[in-house]
């Protein structure tokens, strides 16, 4: 425990929904729930109009639909969340060298580390200017908690949420702690919580008052030590810079359950490659591959198989995939399929039997081509038969998302409110753009096509000027300027 608030946690405000709102013009003071869009879908994010009706996040969206109907319903775009993430960890890393992400929009921050506080008002101010610095930057409001250790920075920040600053002294954690219940402490769930309920504890103050002991006889040692020094206010986790992924993984959630067997082995095949995507994109490989299987009455099963060695290549993780496949029953029907990579590394061990498999396996297709070709030339005038070449996928087929970023030839960049029976409506409108006009088009129309997200900030690298890290640090004023009298 520092005597000093000098760990800051970062937690930008309902952060999907918001940037959606930032994005968006038309949408802004209205309810907008992220999530999956479609019946079996779970709600990611809900703004804060959205909440006031109940919606909130893990929700289901079909719930969620009959809570809030009027509310926008929009597909996530991790592209621009991910971009917007990396300029609020840039600016917190301009704070200190230690920076702990927990989630695209959470992170822990070590002021101490960094040289810009070291007691309660320079906390105060590195924590003001930051939240200033991300409202210039992305436009978007994040909420700070200021304390001693990262546990009460993290409940200091819940209850600044949204958009404001709490800052807890040191000295006063277990009167502040006291009164909050049980679930607020780290490791707390609700098989815990109901645990300790039935022993007559249901508030902090109610464990800090049984005792070490009472907690070890009902939680175990590890988890009874554990929780009674966080009910007295003592947590000494530091800040960890570097949080080591321990694996990657993709599932989804499908409108219909699959019975097709053939379907379900082509989308574990999808998934996988998907998984390799996000595998090679963290630089990694990974010797055990799990698949996840959710069935129709909600069962899931999970088998995974070890490897040789690490790997990368995505026909090794199609293959034990594939295998994995055949140990599960999936006659009664498929909700949910998921591929994923434990064990990382950062090297590759290419699975030399698997290697040679593909290309015999890819030898005896030419083979198999090049004798089609001959019996159609030997039946026919003897010339050579061309490959047949796929035809493309008709423009009928383009699916077009609510949310989804577009931009038309004629009228620009917009948004698809929503699509259906051979056609597509798109709000037109840009970030720094009024409320814009909504246009209505087929589905194939040639000169609609799908586009990048637009910045949130206009010139938002020249307003990064304005960060923390660009003014003059003081150990008084975290950043003020000295001056002289």
């Amino acid at each position: 425990m520092r005597a000093a608030p000098t760990i800051l946690h970062l937690d930008m405000d309902a952060f999907y929904a918001a940037a959606e709102q930032a994005a968006k013009p038309s949408l802004r003071g209205k309810p907008v729930v992220v999530g999956g869009i479609g019946t079996r879908g779970v709600v990611a994010t809900a703004s804060y109009e959205a909440r006031r009706f109940g919606v909130h996040s893990a929700m289901p969206v079909a719930q969620a639909r009959r809570l809030c109907p009027n509310a926008a319903y929009l597909m996530p775009r991790f592209a621009l969340y991910r971009t917007v993430s990396e300029q609020v960890m840039e600016l917190l890393g301009r704070l200190s060298p230690l920076v702990e992400p927990l989630s695209l929009d959470e992170a822990f921050v070590d002021l101490e580390a960094g040289g810009v506080a070291d007691d309660s008002a320079s906390a105060r101010r590195a924590g003001e200017l930051l939240r200033a610095d991300i409202r210039a930057v992305t436009g978007l409001t994040g909420s700070v908690g200021l304390a001693g250790s990262k546990m009460l920075a993290k409940i200091a920040s819940e209850q600044a949420k949204p958009d404001g600053l709490v800052l807890i002294e040191p000295g006063t954690e277990r009167e502040l702690l006291g009164p909050m219940p049980v679930r607020v402490l780290p490791g707390v769930g609700p098989a815990t919580g109901e645990h300790l309920r039935r022993a007559g504890m249901t508030t902090v103050a109610d464990l800090a008052e049984a005792g070490e002991d009472e907690l070890v006889r009902l939680l175990g040692k590890a988890h009874g030590v554990s929780l009674y020094r966080m009910a007295v206010g003592h947590d000494e986790r530091p800040v960890v810079a570097e949080r080591d992924a321990k694996s990657v993984s993709v599932e989804d959630t499908f409108e219909v359950d699959l019975h097709d067997r053939v379907r379900v082995r082509n989308e574990v095949v999808r998934l996988s490659d998907r998984c390799v995507q996000r595998l090679r994109a963290a630089g990694r490989s990974g010797r055990t591959v799990v698949l996840k299987v959710r069935r129709y009455d909600f069962s899931t099963l999970t088998r995974s198989e070890t490897l040789r060695g690490p790997t990368d290549d995505p026909a090794v993780v199609r293959e034990a995939a594939g295998r994995l496949l055949e140990s599960v029953d999936t006659t009664g029907g498929v909700r949910l399929l998921g591929v994923g990579v434990t064990g990382l590394a950062d090297f590759t061990q290419e699975d030399l039997f698997a290697q040679a498999a593909g290309e015999l396996a890819e030898a005896e297709a030419g083979a198999a081509r090049e004798a089609a070709e001959t019996a159609e030339g030997g039946a026919g005038s003897g010339d050579p038969v061309a490959p047949p070449v796929p035809e493309p996928e008709p423009e009928s087929h383009r699916r077009w998302l609510a949310g989804q970023d577009v931009r038309h030839t004629e009228y620009g960049a917009g948004w698809v409110q929503g699509s259906g029976v051979g056609r597509v409506t798109v709000r037109f409108e840009e970030p720094t753009s009024p409320p814009g006009r909504v246009r209505t088009f087929p589905v194939d129309d040639p000169d609609l096509s799908p586009s990048d997200p637009l910045p949130l900030v206009r010139a938002a690298g020249d307003q990064a000027g304005s960060s923390p890290a660009s003014r003059p640090k003081s150990r008084s004023g975290a950043g003020e300027e000295m001056s002289s009298p």
